[in-house]
């Protein structure tokens, strides 16, 4: 009987088992494939975006929370346990932030109709001796019917909502698939999150075998860029979440913690989470208005909060791990959230992760060649 001995296959953890041309090969297929595979998501939630929507959004859970799972499993706690633990203390959290938050929004929306009518009375009047001119009276007439109407509004938002919410339900299968979409993302996180080693071990088992170090180190390249960028920008935004929360609350502005974590968190998107603080927080403080001493408050809180964030925050716990330049995370939020919308905006965090890689790859391997090098 005669015995095949099955071909050697080169160690899993050497990428150097290629030679140049067949490295450069596998890197240009695989900065391929991920540019095809970017444009295939874009694609499938253009066509299919109540399914392909729900699944992406347990993925990018899963991928999120997989650390802190894999930290517990490290500590001894089944995979299983951790998991449920993760989810137990989310669903708390957001239970009591919806518990905190919808009081305060709900006794600062009453306050708008009072705010209305003591700007037509005396903020207006205040503005112009300020400036030294007369406004028009059309202001103080716009502003003292925003106040009317501010009040109706509030008495009539009840039977509004739920006219709004009887009429999409009257839509049964629009109103079905989106409390499906939605239920279904935390129990595919569940079940994501649980068999994410798994999953990742299947899809590298899919890897041709010689290639498989080589493409394993581009998927690791990728996911320190784009780990780097979250983790980092999650601590920065955690540390101007209490810097803001601490000065708003100084400054006696009711929304000072839900303005902190937006203005803090925000910060994700540079610049962006800042403006919009800036903006509740005025609103803030014209709504609990005490004194010019709030907004000089305010405007503090914000200057220290940027130049701590710029000069000690983020060259301090950061460092260099930050894969992404501001810059560029700005642009992508623009262009993808101009072609894909909200979705779009979801996506582009880690899709210019991606592309960065893949550059960087094609740059590196380009610069190998003979033509770069002038040989030819």
């Amino acid at each position: 009987m005669h015995v095949v001995h099955p071909e050697p296959v080169p160690p899993a953890g050497d990428p150097a088992a290629l030679d140049e041309a067949e490295a450069r090969r596998v890197d240009f297929m695989w900065s391929g494939v991920m540019v095809g595979s970017l444009a295939l998501v874009f694609a499938l939630l253009s066509v299919f975006g109540g399914v392909a929507v729900p699944v992406l959004l347990a993925l990018t859970g899963a991928y999120a929370f997989n650390p802190l799972v894999t930290l517990l499993e490290k500590r001894g706690v089944d995979r299983t346990w951790g998991t449920s633990i993760l989810f137990f203390a989310g669903t708390l959290l957001m239970v009591g932030a919806g518990l905190y938050l919808v009081p305060v929004f709900r006794d600062e929306a009453a306050k708008l109709p009072g705010f209305f009518q003591r700007a037509s009375t005396q903020v207006v009047p205040q503005v112009e001796s300020l400036l030294g001119v007369s406004l028009p009276d059309l202001v103080s007439q716009r502003t003292a019917e925003l106040g009317e109407k501010a009040s109706e509004l509030i008495q009539s938002a009840g039977p509004t909502a739920a006219r709004l919410v009887a009429s999409f339900a009257g839509n049964t299968a629009r109103f079905a698939a989106t409390l499906l979409g939605l239920s279904v993302v935390p129990v595919l996180a569940f079940f994501f999150l649980q068999d994410y080693p798994r999953l990742m071990g299947r899809i590298q088992d899919l890897l041709p075998r010689r290639s498989v170090a080589l493409v394993s180190q581009r998927f690791r390249e990728v996911d320190e860029v784009l780990s780097a960028f979250v983790q980092g920008q999650l601590t920065v935004g955690a540390i101007l979440s209490v810097l803001y929360a601490v000065g708003l609350s100084v400054a006696r502005i009711d929304l000072a913690i839900a303005i902190g974590l937006i203005a803090g968190f925000g910060n994700m998107v540079p610049y962006l989470g800042t403006g919009i603080g800036v903006v509740l927080a005025v609103l803030g403080v014209l709504l609990s208005w005490q004194g010019p001493w709030q907004l000089a408050v305010v405007a503090a809180t914000f200057i220290i909060g940027q130049l701590a964030e710029g000069f000690v925050i983020t060259p301090r716990v950061v460092g260099e791990k930050v894969g992404l330049a501001p810059v560029a995370v700005i642009i992508a939020v623009l262009a993808f959230g101009e072609l894909f919308g909200f979705v779009g905006i979801l996506l582009a965090v880690p899709a210019s992760a991606i592309l960065k890689v893949v550059l960087s790859v094609v740059i590196q391997r380009y610069r190998r060649t003979q033509l770069y090098k002038g040989s030819v």
